[in-house]
């Protein structure tokens, strides 16, 4: 299974980087639509549409993207959009795990299925956004997201004892929550420390002030929870282990940016303030 993951993740990374590295944004942008189509069929597939319905599913909203990028969407200031998608987030968040797994199964599914999408839909838009603005942001966000993982994973493993959500993400705990955000933080001092002048998120949100850049990054980490937790639970309600296997030794598409999807509207609504 490791060697699996490894192999994964290396051709993932010699996809990846080349695109995300080039100076203009057609590469990544494109590669990371073929993303949101998996991450499309996922979400159908999970949320009880048919192999045919939930391939049509996921082509249309990549289709649907890839149109709003031809017209130009990509170069509009998108601010009142940003604020909409982190509210619908919070809210969501905070209803679907109150109403807890079943809850989450006795909605429509069309509601269920349409809320998703837009909120992948946006996800793309903002990872792009940020794109835009500079490399060094967007590797900002999505370090902040991954140091997180990574330091509640191993903070979770040598200190775990108090479950944070039992019933839908089993191995989480509060202690591997609050490693991921003494991780976040630090990362964040290094950042600034070697880069005080630079465009990255924790350049931004310094700005603001130690004490709101450190309440920023509480809700940030705490956001890229809520992702995973969400997912968690879409699962579980769908009984199913992975969001696919797509990515042998990972799962899926949406396994894998789950944490990201709140948090790359919000990282563009504090770059945009």
């Amino acid at each position: 299974m490791l060697r699996q993951r490894v192999i994964t993740a290396l051709v993932l990374l010699a996809v990846l980087l080349p695109a995300l590295f080039y100076p203009s944004i057609e590469p990544f942008a494109a590669l990371t639509l073929l993303l949101i189509v998996a991450a499309g069929w996922e979400w159908a597939r999970l949320n009880g549409c048919g192999s045919t319905v939930s391939a049509w599913v996921g082509v249309g909203l990549g289709v649907l993207m890839a149109l709003v990028w031809y017209f130009g969407g990509l170069s509009l200031p998108l601010r009142s959009l940003w604020i909409a998608v982190g509210t619908a987030w919070v809210l969501l968040a905070a209803v679907m795990l109150w109403r807890g797994v079943a809850g989450w199964g006795a909605w429509p599914r069309v509601l269920r299925l349409w809320l998703g999408l837009v909120l992948i839909a946006c996800a793309w838009l903002a990872m792009v956004h940020a794109r835009l603005i500079g490399l060094g942001f967007l590797l900002s966000v999505l370090l902040l997201v991954w140091m997180a993982d990574v330091a509640a994973y191993f903070g979770g493993k040598a200190l775990g004892k108090r479950k944070l959500a039992p019933t839908i993400s089993p191995g989480k705990s509060w202690e591997g929550a609050i490693s991921g955000l003494l991780g976040v933080c630090l990362l964040a001092a290094g950042w600034i420390w070697w880069d005080a002048q630079g465009v990255s998120l924790y350049g931004r949100l310094w700005s603001f002030g130690p004490l709101l850049a450190v309440l920023s990054l509480v809700f940030l980490v705490a956001m890229s929870v809520v992702g995973d937790l969400v997912e968690s639970l879409v699962k579980r309600s769908a009984g199913a282990k992975d969001s696919s296997q797509l990515l042998p030794g990972h799962g899926g598409v949406l396994d894998r940016v789950d944490a990201l999807l709140p948090v790359l509207p919000l990282a563009m609504l504090f770059a945009t303030l």
